[in-house]
């Protein structure tokens, strides 16, 4: 070996000792690395904490079943109209009349103003009957014949009467009988009057296809031979705890109730106090609608809680001549069973102007109807509005005190 060679070889293993030393001390910081990764150390006391971001928390998520079936539409709301009018009689000074130009002759004027209407309740004043013997001995004693007059009222589209008044027995239960086949003869629901009380507090039940409306009658009118018992045919009576008692039951079956009552004062537009205190009972046990007859004009509107209440809608086509009665159709309109908006239609009945064949009044007229009815109304803090030649109360707008505010 030469002394060249000799001097390389020392140079040669000091290197190598130096690179095995660099490789032991790279995998002992490699050691220590992972070590301190697997188990960090807490920093010093005196020392901030890492500023660092947190690691990210995993968890297993479960399969997501996504529906791909088509969903139904949602439902839409149920809209109803619910039309009232007042009294109902063809007969008396009208008879000729309707004998001659026939018994639509009485609704020409006004059947189209019920295109809109779901159901049209009215109060049948007086029996449909050939019958000429009277229970009783009266001032006034009506009747009609029955099919022809059975027949005009389904076609100018009343639904539904009550025969809860003084004159439903004029010729006794054979004339209340053959009064109710007439109606059912002719598809028209009938309710207050009966083979016995509870036959008369059974109500109608009216089923538009999309909602069920509900009727009970109750006349608080004399003569007292009128009113039905146990094992006696009439009318109800409205006594208080049966028509809390009744409407709270019709009121689960169905959608909207209306309670129809024959009461009042004739000629006058001020209520008796029993009136209040039974149309706020009906409202409190479940009715939408309450509507009033006999006084043969309009008395005041108010609305109560959840409900309406409409204490005299005065004459419809009623076969008198007076000067003092007036008369309306309600339009009651609900959604989903709640009351929404009442449109009030004044009626011109004075039968020396219209011969028995009602009519709307002319707008004059009609505003001269709403200033006196906004007067009385506002003696339960009911607000009415003038819309178009009409009387209008919408569930928007505040009632007052007599919502329970």
């Amino acid at each position: 070996m030469s002394r060249s060679s000799m001097r390389t070889a020392p140079a040669v293993v000091c290197l190598l000792v130096l690179w095995s030393c660099s490789v032991t001390e790279e995998a002992s910081d490699a050691r220590e690395a992972l070590r301190a990764a697997r188990e960090p150390e807490a920093p010093a006391v005196s020392e901030p904490p890492p500023t660092h971001a947190p690691r990210p928390q995993y968890s297993v998520v479960p399969d997501v079943v996504i529906d791909t079936a088509p969903q139904p539409a949602p439902r839409a709301a149920v809209r109803t109209r619910v039309s009232a009018v007042g009294d109902i009689m063809l007969d008396g000074t009208a008879r000729p009349y309707l004998q001659r130009y026939g018994y639509d002759h009485a609704f020409a004027r006004v059947h189209a103003l019920f295109a809109d209407s779901d159901l049209v309740i009215g109060n049948l004043e007086g029996p449909l009957t050939d019958f000429d013997v009277p229970l009783v001995d009266k001032e006034y004693l009506f009747r009609s014949p029955a099919s022809p007059v059975a027949a005009a009222l389904a076609r100018a589209g009343i639904g539904a009467v009550s025969l809860a008044n003084n004159h439903a027995l004029d010729y006794g239960m054979p004339g209340l009988r053959d009064t109710i086949v007439a109606l059912r003869g002719a598809g028209i629901a009938h309710f207050g009057a009966g083979e016995s009380l509870r036959d008369a507090r059974t109500p109608a039940i009216f089923d538009t296809g999309q909602a069920t409306i509900g009727m009970l009658g109750y006349s608080n009118t004399f003569p007292e031979a009128f009113w039905a018992g146990a094992s006696r045919g009439g009318t109800a009576f409205g006594h208080e705890a049966q028509i809390r008692a009744d409407v709270a039951a019709l009121a689960r079956r169905a959608d909207i109730v209306a309670v129809s009552f024959h009461w009042g004062r004739e000629g006058s537009t001020e209520l008796r106090p029993y009136q209040r205190l039974l149309a706020r009972a009906a409202i409190e046990a479940g009715a939408e609608l309450v509507i009033g007859h006999h006084p043969h004009v309009i008395q005041e509107i108010e609305r109560y809680r959840d409900g309406v209440i409409l204490y005299s809608l005065g004459n419809f086509t009623f076969g008198s001549f007076s000067t003092r009665a007036i008369g309306a159709i309600a339009h009651v309109d609900f959604v989903d069973g709640a009351f929404t908006e009442l449109v009030l239609q004044p009626l011109n009945v004075n039968n020396f102007e219209v011969y028995f064949q009602p009519r709307p009044l002319d707008v004059h007229q009609a505003r001269e109807t709403f200033e006196r009815l906004r007067t009385l109304s506002r003696n339960s803090g009911t607000e009415l509005r003038w819309r178009e030649g009409k009387i209008v109360h919408s569930a928007t707008v505040s009632a007052g005190l007599s919502r329970g505010e």
